[in-house]
């Protein structure tokens, strides 16, 4: 079985959005790829509109730890890329990703803030580790 602990680190601000630290202990870890918001037919999810593709992202997420027998309870770890990153696209993906980590800690995390994505269209592209005991 997994066991997530998140301590809190003296001196360091306690952000609800995100941990400092996750300490992951279990039998396996999972690795995701960036997930985009694509849909099961390839198409885009949300053109122009940051929050619906961070909420099919997520989804994409979802499916994907499935896949791997993982939810995201078991996520310690998410790294987020953003097109034209600005202060503000901050609380649209907060708003869209929180009800995914609901009722938990929310996992360690990165956000970076980039010029493109590897196609025209995606706006956003997140990447997890889970542990699963």
């Amino acid at each position: 079985m997994s066991a997530i602990a998140y301590p809190q680190a003296d001196g360091l601000f306690k952000n609800p959005a995100y941990s400092h630290v996750a300490v992951a202990s279990g039998a396996r870890t999972v690795y995701i790829s960036g997930q985009v918001a694509m849909d099961s037919q390839g198409n885009l999810v949300g053109a122009g509109d940051l929050g619906a593709q961070t909420e099919q992202v997520m989804r994409n997420l979802g499916l994907a730890l499935a896949a791997a027998g993982a939810s995201f309870a078991d996520v310690v770890k998410i790294t987020t890329y953003v097109v034209d990153y600005k202060p503000e696209h901050r609380a649209i993906i907060g708003k869209a990703r929180t009800p995914f980590f609901a009722g938990r800690e929310p996992p360690a995390s990165t956000l970076v803030g980039i010029s493109a994505l590897a196609a025209p269209g995606w706006l956003i592209e997140i990447e997890a580790i889970a542990v699963v005991g």
